[in-house]
């Protein structure tokens, strides 16, 4: 066994080391490039540089030296004949043009033109870009040295941008049999530093205006030159300008003046000017005259005429039937009359006009003819009932399994922007039984909830402050709901209510408090298997069966959300981070919980807090890496020592560290042994009270809408007091890092825009679980478990829906 498995090995690393990069394709004098990277201090940012190159060298999967990129374009090029296509652009253009003058039907015609259209467009798209494998693949990397010189130009550009007027850029190559490596070496130089600042204007109005904000520049006296500062300055003093009052400004106004020649050694002295516009002497200041607000500039059955008007707090709506209360409308209009034009108050209130979801549209737009300055704000309702239906797959713990939901929305129900809805789900899913691994049972979750959302604060607060809070999107849910989930263990169900307050402090904050939220929870095991195991955990001390007796779970929670540059929606530069908090039972501190006792129902005291962290950083164009650390503390107090079930921390799984099957890893060291295999047994979840994960994982694209993945995955979770029925599953600060768990492996991603769909194969790298010198999975080379045939779980298979994070 031992010597099939260094053959396969030796064959292996000889195909790779083999010249699979293409280089057969070359033509006589041709020299594939290889590589090329950058030598240069730590200030300048290699990655910047790295999206400069004139010619980049072929893709490769991870590091290794083998290009299927290339070997997939070639092998569609044998097949690619441009005459063939051309005479077969003729053949469909004779063939549907003949169908075209043979029908005398209109709408047969028209459908004749799409298809030859389609067909046409298609066959030209294969002429100019070659077959679907060419246009996946890339041609050879050939190198051409003026591409270099192109390559060495745009660096020198860039560094005079950013303040290095001295640099020199230089370039070496390394030839070796047929490829080119290329080294870059950047020589900086010193960085020009901002000495002084000039400001120029003709207007003193405009001067004070500028100096007063001048806190708030990107130009910086000691801070380095950067010619992407001007930009953002200009930007910066236009939208300033437009703030207050400047209606007809325009960034072209502003002009840079840069001098680098009369101060000492890298010195620049900066000229701001703002010119005067062409047709006047001075910039005008505007007041808004008034504002108009029609609330359905759609309705063109109906004569404008026979609108009615209405003034509200210096709003002039207009309408043909009041359907909206004018109050709540208002305090989302920051645009005020006889108040200066302010371009931020504008867009606040577009944004915040459509986070009502009752406008299809919302414009605003000004008219500034005959002297004055008139805000109209025109919106287009939505329909007031809506109905939505959905099928699909989900996934939760690794197995997939259909599901449907039917909505049904009302909006403005009691005329005050008020937004009704009735919630319906049924989902089937494939899960791992909470006491076995080794088959996949159904899983059915069902449940249907109403909500009311209030577009405000439902509280005793004034008015003028519900105006205020108008610009932070402030909404109150009212929620009443019914679960139901049948597992081959247990089945439960649970009826909540919550009372929920939510506001949007700026774009990317989300700010979400619930007062209250109770459950009446009723359980029924299902499987002896399950009983036995909690009646077997009761007898050593551990109490998890209270979380399966009927309950009542109360609990007070809040969060705080910041999501910068839309994450999870933009791939560039993005970031997550969550933070929540929650106190279970809080109220049940206050009163008499004899009634509770009295009616044999369970209940809660705890606190919880749960911190989640994200990141993806674009490396190139076809690598991104992404990365995610996950903590959280759950800590009971009440009596019966347990959490509800649903509020337990668990880790492994599709969404977690995916070495391990889901809900399986932990806690801390502890580990059961299968009587029959003598092995690790896998087959109990393992709920916790302390979690850290955390994940880094390295995105590429392999081909088309097809990328691939290598993780790594770490951590564990763990107990806070001590469990005898869990020896090793308490938290200790001296010995928890021996107890990270570590997971390794590789993933497909398909992106089919409308879905991702995800595949990963995770791999044991260190096992806690373990006896403690053979926890390092690969101490024993390809020779230790998860590699040899007593090994449990080999290789660990997921599936999910969308990004793992």
């Amino acid at each position: 066994m031992r010597l099939y498995k260094n053959q396969f090995i030796l064959l292996l690393s000889t195909l790779l080391l083999s010249g699979c990069l293409g280089s057969k394709y070359l033509k006589e004098d041709e020299k594939l490039l290889y590589s090329q990277n950058v030598k240069v201090s730590k200030n300048i940012d290699k990655d910047e540089l790295n999206q400069l190159y004139a010619q980049e060298p072929n893709r490769q999967i991870l590091f290794l030296p083998f290009a299927p990129y290339v070997w997939l374009y070639y092998w569609g090029q044998k097949s690619y004949d441009i005459e063939k296509y051309e005479q077969k652009k003729v053949e469909v253009t004779n063939k549907f043009d003949q169908k075209i003058t043979e029908t005398d039907k209109t709408k047969k015609e028209n459908r004749l033109q799409r298809r030859k259209k389609k067909k046409l467009d298609k066959i030209n798209k294969t002429i100019t870009e070659g077959n679907w494998r060419m246009r996946i693949g890339e041609p050879l990397a050939i190198y051409d040295s003026s591409l270099t010189e192109n390559t060495k130009d745009r660096f020198d550009l860039y560094l005079d941008s950013k303040g290095y007027f001295n640099s020199s850029v230089d370039y070496k190559t390394k030839i070796r049999a047929n490829r080119v490596k290329t080294i870059f070496e950047i020589d900086p130089g010193p960085a020009f530093k901002i000495d002084t600042l000039f400001l120029q204007t003709a207007d003193t109005a405009i001067t004070k205006l500028i100096r007063k904000y001048s806190d708030e520049s990107f130009l910086e006296v000691g801070k380095n030159y950067e010619q992407a500062n001007l930009t953002r300055e200009r930007e910066r003093l236009d939208l300033l300008m437009k703030d207050n009052g400047y209606f007809d400004f325009s960034r072209q106004y502003i002009q840079f003046e840069v001098d680098t020649s009369y101060l000492e050694a890298q010195k620049v002295a900066v000229l701001t000017r703002v010119n005067k516009p062409a047709k006047r002497d001075f910039h005008k200041v505007f007041h808004v005259d008034s504002v108009i607000f029609t609330t359905n500039a759609n309705a063109s059955t109906l004569p404008d005429s026979i609108r009615q008007s209405n003034e509200y707090k210096g709003i002039n709506f207009r309408y043909f039937e009041k359907e909206y209360s004018q109050k709540v409308l208002s305090r989302r209009i920051f645009i005020k009359k006889d108040s200066l034009y302010s371009k931020s108050k504008s867009y606040s209130t577009q944004r915040q006009l459509a986070n009502l979801d009752h406008f299809r549209f919302i414009n605003i737009n000004y008219d500034s003819t005959g002297g004055q300055l008139i805000a109209n704000i025109f919106t287009s309702p939505l329909n007031r009932y809506q109905w939505t239906n959905e099928v699909g797959v989900n996934v939760t713990q690794g197995y997939p399994g259909p599901f449907y939901n039917i909505s049904f929305k009302k909006r403005n129900i009691f005329r005050g922007l008020e937004i009704f809805e009735m919630n319906g789900r049924i989902g089937v899913e494939g899960v791992t039984s909470i006491s076995g691994t080794q088959s996949v049972y159904r899983s059915i979750e069902a449940g249907v909830n109403a909500s009311l959302t209030f577009p405000q604060f439902i509280l005793p607060i004034s008015n003028d402050l519900k105006s205020r809070l108008g610009q932070v999107n402030p909404k109150t849910r009212l929620l009443a709901g019914y679960t139901y989930t049948d597992r081959p263990e247990y089945n439960r169900e649970n009826y909540n209510f919550s009372n929920t307050y939510s506001w949007q402090n700026e774009r990317n904050t989300f700010y979400q408090v619930t007062i209250t939220d109770v459950s009446l929870i009723e359980s029924k095991i299902n499987q002896q298997s399950f009983q036995d195991r909690l009646d077997e955990l009761e007898r050593l001390g551990n109490r998890l069966i209270n979380s399966f007796r009927p309950s009542l779970v109360t609990n007070m929670s809040a969060s705080a959300t910041w999501n910068f540059n839309s994450y999870g929606l933009n791939f560039s530069n993005s970031s997550f981070f969550r933070v929540f908090l929650e106190s279970g039972g809080t109220s049940l501190n206050f009163i008499n919980t004899e009634f509770l006792e009295n009616e044999a129902l369970e209940f809660y005291k705890y606190y919880k807090f749960n911190f989640d962290y994200r990141k993806i950083h674009p490396v190139n164009k076809n690598t991104t890496v992404a990365y995610r650390f996950n903590v959280g503390y759950a800590k009971p107090y009440s009596d019966n020592g347990v959490l509800p079930y649903e509020k337990y921390f668990f880790a492994g799984g599709s969404n977690g560290i995916r070495a391990w099957r889901p809900r399986r890893l932990g806690p801390g060291s502890f580990y059961e042994v299968d009587t029959e295999t003598g092995l690790v047994s896998y087959n109990f979840e393992r709920p916790g009270e302390i979690l850290l994960e955390g994940s880094f994982e390295l995105r590429k694209n392999l081909v088309g809408f097809v990328d691939y993945a290598f993780f790594v995955d770490y951590g564990n979770i763990w107990t806070v007091e001590e469990d005898e029925s869990r020896p090793g599953a308490q938290f200790q600060t001296d010995n928890f890092f021996r107890e990270i768990a570590v997971g390794t492996g590789l993933g497909l991603r398909f992106d089919f825009s409308f879905l991702v769909l995800r595949l990963d194969a995770g791999l044991k790298v260190y096992d806690p679980a373990r006896p403690e010198k053979s926890r390092f999975i690969l101490s024993d080379g390809f020779y230790d478990a998860p590699f040899t045939r007593e090994a449990t779980e080999p290789v660990v298979f997921n599936i999910g829906i969308g990004y793992p994070f």
